[in-house]
């Protein structure tokens, strides 16, 4: 009985074959065009960069596209879907193959039920896609970034450009290898800032280590703002104190270049040490909802699908699906920032904008069909 209702849902298999391919060909077109097109355009403005290294050839242009576009693919998958949906019911609906299919029984819900598993699948895919291949490509390309387009380090620890607050104090480095409690520094800069915020000491270095908490300067060279005097100094000096080991592993948290059960372990951690993880736990929230926009597309753009063609309403119709994929896009967005000032919890700011836009998609297609 239940396998029958199931069934039920679906128009005829030919017809459902027919539409899940049509429907997989258009997304495909509309994801290989707007990616091509992205990507150039993207190269356009980092080949100058990249070649300007001394070293780097042609090869290494490549690679940055082969690194950029996981990404471009992650962004858009779900815009391709949304005018695949818009693309194939317009088309559908032109040629009244809609209103033959009405005219065999079927409801909106079933002419539509195709799309959806295609959605369905893309969705599933998608997921796969970014715990597989964005976050290793976003990781590689950050790190190739973090060193302008020159040599990546070979120890994966290694981490460029840091930085850390000790109150109004900022302590600023290069380089930061090791782990733990045999954590480096490399060309180090202390600020020192009075509570005004102005700088009153500054002191470089170009080694320091890891004191528990703190930092010991090496061949410390201390400036004086006040004095304008530079004093070199013999022993390590220590600067910092007030930065510890949970403050130094919290900068190495890169939700988009880690897994979910990565992301899971970095949340965990976080919080055992006491520290805010809202942000965190709800882009760890997104990494589930956010591929399940390819299977809410085609029921916000169905509205291009169902009407008369005739009536000349049809651009007015598929201009509103196309309004209602892009909103959920602005209030996914704004809903996640919300979460990450702590305007709402992390669960409420990666699914309310799926399930209000799914009543949404459902209304306007209920109103339509009627």
């Amino acid at each position: 009985m239940t396998r029958s209702l199931l069934l039920d849902f679906f128009p005829s298999r030919r017809l459902t074959f027919y539409l899940a391919k049509m429907f997989i060909v258009r997304i495909l077109a509309v994801l290989v065009m707007l990616v091509l097109v992205l990507l150039m355009l993207d190269l356009l403005g980092r080949s100058g960069d990249i070649l300007a290294v001394e070293g780097n050839t042609q090869a290494d242009v490549w690679r940055y596209a082969s690194l950029r576009l996981p990404q471009l693919v992650e962004t858009f998958l779900h815009n391709s879907v949304l005018l695949a949906t818009i693309i194939t019911l317009a088309g559908l609906n032109q040629n009244s193959e809609v209103t033959a299919m009405k005219a065999a029984g079927l409801s909106a819900h079933q002419i539509l039920a195709p799309l959806l598993l295609t959605g369905l699948v893309v969705s599933g895919v998608s997921f796969v896609f970014n715990e597989r291949v964005v976050t290793r490509a976003t990781a590689t390309l950050k790190a190739w970034q973090d060193v302008d387009y020159g040599v990546i380090p070979e120890d994966p620890d290694v981490r460029l450009n840091v930085y850390f607050n000790d109150g109004n104090d900022v302590l600023m480095a290069r380089q930061m290898a090791g782990r733990a409690e045999d954590i480096v520094l490399t060309d180090v800069t202390f600020y020192e800032r009075d509570d005004n915020g102005m700088i009153a000491r500054q002191v470089t270095g170009n080694r320091a280590t890891f004191a528990q908490p703190g930092w010991l300067v090496e061949n410390a060279e201390v400036f004086d703002v006040v004095t304008t005097r530079t004093v070199q100094m013999d022993e390590p000096l220590l600067v910092a104190e007030g930065t510890t080991l949970d403050q130094v592993l919290l900068r190495r948290v890169d939700p988009d270049a880690e897994t979910l059960s990565e992301l899971s372990d970095s949340i965990a951690a976080l919080k055992a040490a006491g520290r805010r993880t809202a942000e965190l736990e709800g882009r760890w929230w997104h990494k589930i909802s956010g591929p399940l926009a390819a299977f809410l597309m085609p029921l916000l753009g169905a509205v291009a699908g169902f009407g008369l063609a005739r009536s000349g309403k049809l651009f007015a119709r598929a201009v509103i699906g196309m309004a209602l994929g892009f909103a959920y896009f602005v209030v996914e967005n704004a809903a996640l920032a919300m979460g990450n000032f702590g305007g709402y919890p992390p669960l409420l700011a990666a699914w309310s904008p799926f399930v209000l836009f799914f009543l949404v998609g459902e209304t306007v297609l209920i109103r339509t069909e009627e």
